[in-house]
């Protein structure tokens, strides 16, 4: 069998009779070549199946039109839609996205990282693994001007661009929803390092709900996670039940681990929300199959990730030297459903 070679400009200057950079330039409609020949050489090109090599002409010119897309998993709904806001974006420039995932491992992250860089992707996108507490894999993109991008889970103080919502916030209004529910005894899902991911800015905004308005903080209430699943929602949930008397409410930092505990509770003949009140966060599609439905924060993913995208084409097609700057997005709503829902 006759291996498949792809035809090359080589092939259609051999046909045409012409210089190999004329036929370049034809197909970049150069103002030198005429109108005639452009169409000549782009009739002849398509005729014979010709695909231009857009990777190594990226490579020459150390400009690949692709951005590399770094994040812990494509599986969790609010990440499908961060990466589908930003290939929306991306596509309407004529730019390429390549995702990785890290799954919560910061060697994961580091080797990626370097992967991207060696690929010379054009720009960045990171949503930071949970294991990662030092960045500086990250500097490589830095000092050689590659655009840096940090969504949602973002370093603190790291000098690039960042696209966040205000946490705090969104977990307040959560909490303060439980206590407007008249909820006393209110139990707190966290997760991550502490090197100021999104899950610290939630559980600070839980702690100030509690305290000003006059409840109890008991951190036996509290409980901290190394990864953010079902299965660890599970267990979390049973230690809770496992106090005397048990929470009232619950505000966890994800709607699969709100999930995690309303199944738990009512395997253990606990009502919700009667005698247990729950809200998540991310309004995942999950919320809303599950009986009772979970009261949950919006997280505006989709605009975030078109954010990013336009942030990392803006600053390689304007050639933008502006400082780093952070966009808050503070269009977080309490969705209020069956599972808070007391009075």
């Amino acid at each position: 069998m006759e291996e498949h070679r792809h035809i090359t400009i080589y092939d259609i200057a051999e046909k045409l009779n012409l210089a190999t950079s004329t036929i370049s330039r034809a197909l970049k409609d150069h103002p030198s070549i005429s109108d005639k020949t452009i169409k000549k050489v782009k009739k002849t090109a398509e005729e014979m199946g010709f695909v231009p090599n857009t990777l190594a002409a990226g490579l020459r010119g150390n400009k690949t039109k692709t951005i590399g897309v770094l994040i812990p998993t494509i599986t969790q709904p609010f990440l499908s839609s961060l990466i589908s806001g930003i290939e929306i974006t991306a596509r309407k420039s004529d730019y390429s996205v390549v995702i990785m995932q890290s799954h919560d491992s910061y060697n994961d992250e580091v080797n990626m990282a370097r992967s991207l860089f060696k690929s010379r992707v054009s720009g960045v996108i990171c949503s930071l693994a949970m294991e990662t507490k030092n960045t500086s894999h990250f500097d490589q993109f830095s000092a050689n001007n590659v655009p840096l991008v940090f969504v949602d889970r973002v370093p603190k103080g790291y000098n690039t661009f960042r696209v966040v919502i205000d946490n705090y916030a969104a977990a307040y209004k959560a909490v303060k929803h439980l206590i407007d529910q008249g909820c006393k005894r209110i139990a707190h899902i966290t997760t991550g390092s502490e090197f100021g991911h999104l899950y610290n800015e939630r559980k600070r905004g839980y702690i100030d709900a509690i305290t000003e308005h006059g409840l109890t903080l008991d951190d036996n209430l509290i409980i901290t996670l190394k990864t953010m699943t079902y299965e660890e929602g599970v267990r979390a949930s049973n230690k809770l039940f496992d106090l005397k008397p048990i929470p009232d409410g619950l505000f966890a930092p994800g709607d699969l681990l709100a999930v995690s505990a309303v199944q738990t509770a009512k395997k253990r003949g606990i009502k919700v929300p009667e005698d247990f009140a729950v809200i998540g966060f991310n309004n995942d599609p999950i919320s809303e199959i599950i009986e009772p439905n979970i009261s949950t924060i919006t997280h505006p993913a989709e605009k975030m990730g078109s954010a990013a995208a336009s942030i990392i084409i803006d600053n390689i097609e304007k050639r933008r030297e502006d400082e780093a700057k952070e966009i808050t997005f503070l269009n977080t709503e309490v969705l209020i459903r069956e599972s808070s829902k007391k009075l």
